[in-house]
């Protein structure tokens, strides 16, 4: 099964790409979307574009993104709220269906700690993953969240069965 994790940005946004066979994870990918500060709907376009591009190259049957969460800054919680949807949408026209996980739940799962700060997440997926360097926090981020999903992807259809 290859999983496809997103780590949402309005500037740039971390993609990571892993294969799961049972217990085993392989690293395939990972890289980060750039689209900087200029226009905002050129930047969504380019998220999109940017995504369906990776997509479209590694093929992923399942897709996981981190959360939106509320910051103080409201309008920067909007504007990583659209960066987010621009990116389901990309995935959506892909036939990915996207499961959300919480930024705590996705450190929870990686490092043990809920809270755990960018360094302490990158340090795991490396001594989980050895990505090739450079990996940049976004795609660290990113292969977390792949990690979080194919740790919780197999209860969440055990209990979907059962419904």
């Amino acid at each position: 099964m290859r999983i496809l994790g997103v780590d949402p940005g309005s500037q740039k946004t971390g993609v990571g790409i892993l294969d799961v066979q049972g217990n085993h994870l392989s690293y395939v990918h990972h890289s980060v979307i750039r689209v900087g500060t200029g226009d905002f709907s050129e930047r969504l376009t380019a998220l999109f574009s940017g995504l369906s591009s990776i997509i479209e190259t590694f093929k992923p049957e399942l897709a996981a993104m981190e959360d939106v969460f509320v910051s103080k800054n409201v309008t920067s919680a909007l504007k990583l709220g659209q960066a987010r949807g621009a990116l389901v949408a990309a995935c959506g026209f892909h036939g990915l269906h996207v499961e959300p996980y919480s930024p705590t739940k996705v450190k929870q799962s990686i490092t043990g700690f809920g809270r755990a700060d960018k360094k302490q997440v990158q340090h795991m997926v490396n001594m989980l993953l050895k990505p090739p360097p450079p990996l940049q926090e976004d795609a660290a981020d990113a292969l977390a969240v792949c990690i979080c999903h194919a740790h919780h992807a197999p209860l969440q259809n055990i209990i979907a069965k059962r419904r």
